[in-house]
């Protein structure tokens, strides 16, 4: 028996649509970059893109659990010395771009590499209800009722 391997002529994507609004930051960051990946499918393949388009949206109201809203930390370094940034999980989702807490989230579960930025690029994240990708018809992906504990209420 051969060991099957997809040809990315042979990848056929769908699109996505998953609500965040009180869902756990940390449990829908993992299934979504696994649908990204596209490891859900019996058609994985490590080194093909074969994962599907997702859309995120009210990606400013997903919850995170614990002390993680006000003490979890981003870091950047601006490239001079001495220019090392931080802000806290909390400025940043009341902030201007709440969306970057989610990509942020996705992007450290994907596997590093020239693939992984490839597969980001299937996924879109917007902080609000509202998304251009109507026509797309995306199926809707409930990642709340998957498990109870995806979902947080306060």
């Amino acid at each position: 028996m051969t060991t099957f391997s997809q040809k990315p002529a042979e990848v056929v994507k769908k699109w996505i649509i998953v609500d965040a609004e009180n869902v756990v930051l940390g449990r829908l960051a993992s299934i979504v970059a696994s649908r990204l990946r596209g490891k859900h499918k019996p058609t994985f393949t490590p080194h093909v893109d074969d994962g599907d388009n997702v859309i995120i949206i009210n990606a400013g109201k997903v919850k995170l659990t614990g002390k993680k809203y006000s003490d979890k930390k981003y870091y950047w370094h601006t490239g001079y010395p001495g220019g090392i940034k931080e802000r806290s999980a909390r400025a940043i989702l009341e902030g201007r771009f709440p969306e970057r807490v989610v990509q942020k989230a996705i992007q450290r579960m994907m596997p590093g590499g020239p693939l992984s930025n490839k597969q980001l690029k299937n996924l879109r994240v917007y902080a609000g209800s509202e998304h251009p990708h109507e026509a797309q018809q995306a199926e809707v992906l409930d990642i709340a009722a998957m498990n109870p504990k995806n979902k947080r209420s306060a």
